[in-house]
């Protein structure tokens, strides 16, 4: 109640002169820029500490900082302080286009070009182009304002190329950023690479300091994602227990929501253990009221079985759970698991080998999933808050088709790939048996 009521007074306060600004008054014109990006800074690390109510607000303030960015006189930039007030709001979601209005303007060379130049190519999806100039320029600004946006930055920059690197940008940023929302996003970026570079014990550490402070971020289902992709695929008796180290952070609903995950990645995988394991803790943390995440948790444990000696038991298991209880993309695996389960039973033919050549379903078809969207598992309401975009308005627009949604997962092309693998080698046993 009381950290809601600071909430409620800061925001307050934050907000006056900007709507005295608004009804034409001239306080807002005069507020230096560096005064307002402390504001905008105090309400995004709001937004990632659990207020989601403090977005519209940084929308709001996106605007007006906007507006006097673009106002500005230019003597005005002759304090380094708001030189670093207009990076940082570029940085921080604000108009690109004003970066460029500022650069242009700037005769006496207040801007730095090296980093506005990477910056500009940086807005405009040219990452890779700028890690050279700015990895130069970057260490000058490692004990400024805008250091660790810069390093963040370059974290981006690099996270394909070189991912080693990537983390050490985002440890520098994190570092010097602690308790914001650059800690967040390099935490949870973090987690990513280490899983993508095979690095299980410091994708473990990176996912605790996470757990302990920024779970009800709006971006922490994202992370649970990762989380599950890193546990998946390293998981052991050792993994087991950081893994619940973890999850002591997070209540139950929480908990249960990630073994569902974990339940659904490791059944696509064909990890039928995993997938059991994750399946019955999820069912245990389900018993006070959880009937949705018990069925989903029998529904992942028998997908993980179609594949296998167990494929009777387990179709008669997935056809007795109604298709209206799954999600789109659980409905979409579900009748895939009917497609393999249909091709591993029936009686071989002539010319077997014609089976590796059965027909995707058109559910399955469509782009690669590019980490844009987070996972779901069936039940459509996971614990973990929905990613927003907190630098522009959500799209309310209408739920996606079952079609829709299955055409963008690709757990579901790995799935049908999984059960192909098997049909051949059935095929290549009938084969030697002269079958």
């Amino acid at each position: 109640m009381l950290k809601r009521l600071r909430a409620i007074l800061a925001t307050s306060v934050l907000a006056a002169p900007l709507a005295i600004g608004l009804a034409g008054a001239s306080e807002t014109e005069e507020l230096a820029p560096f005064k307002m990006i402390r504001s905008l800074q105090y309400v995004q690390d709001s937004v990632v500490l659990g207020d989601h109510s403090a977005i519209e607000m940084q929308r709001f303030m996106l605007g007006e900082i906007d507006k006097r960015l673009r106002a500005a006189d230019e003597a005005i930039f002759r304090d380094p302080r708001n030189v670093d007030a207009a990076l940082v709001y570029v940085m921080s979601g604000g108009n690109p286009e004003t970066l460029d209005y500022l650069t242009d303007r700037d005769v006496d060379g207040n801007f730095d070009a090296r980093v506005t130049d990477a910056l500009r190519q940086y807005l405009r999806g040219k990452g890779p182009l700028i890690v050279e100039n700015l990895s130069n320029a970057a260490p000058e600004y490692k004990n400024s304002r805008v250091g660790p946006y810069l390093f963040l930055i370059l974290g981006n920059a690099t996270s394909q190329q070189d991912p080693a690197a990537a983390m050490k940008f985002y440890d520098w940023a994190r570092l010097t950023a602690p308790g914001t929302i650059i800690e967040e996003a390099a935490l949870r970026r973090s987690v990513s690479l280490a899983a993508r570079a095979d690095d299980p014990d410091r994708g473990f550490r990176y996912a605790l300091n996470y757990a302990r402070r920024y779970l009800t971020s709006p971006y922490a289902s994202q992370f649970a994602d990762v989380f599950v992709e890193l546990a998946v695929a390293h998981f052991d008796e050792a993994v087991e227990k950081r893994v619940a180290e973890i999850l002591a952070f997070m209540d139950q609903a929480r908990q249960r929501e990630v073994y569902l995950r974990v339940a659904r990645r490791a059944a696509i995988a064909g990890n039928q253990t995993l997938a059991r394991l994750a399946s019955s803790r999820a069912e245990e943390l389900a018993r006070d009221g959880g009937g949705q995440s018990q069925l989903l948790a029998s529904f992942y444990e028998g997908l993980a079985a179609v594949p296998s000696q167990d494929v009777t038991t387990a179709t008669q298991t997935l056809a007795a759970i109604p298709d209206e209880k799954l999600s789109p993309r659980d409905r979409a695996l579900k009748e895939a698991a009917r497609e393999i389960a249909e091709e591993v039973v029936r009686l071989p033919q002539d010319e077997s080998s014609a089976q590796a050549s059965m027909p995707i379903p058109e559910a399955s078809i469509g782009p690669a999933n590019d980490g844009g969207e987070t996972e779901e598992t069936g039940s459509g309401m996971s614990p973990f808050a929905k990613a927003v975009d907190t630098a522009s308005a959500p799209d309310d627009g209408p739920p996606a088709s079952a079609e829709t949604a299955a055409a963008s997962d690709p757990a579901l092309d790995g799935f049908m790939a999984n059960g192909r693998s098997k049909i051949k080698e059935i095929d290549a046993l009938l084969a030697e048996e002269g079958l």
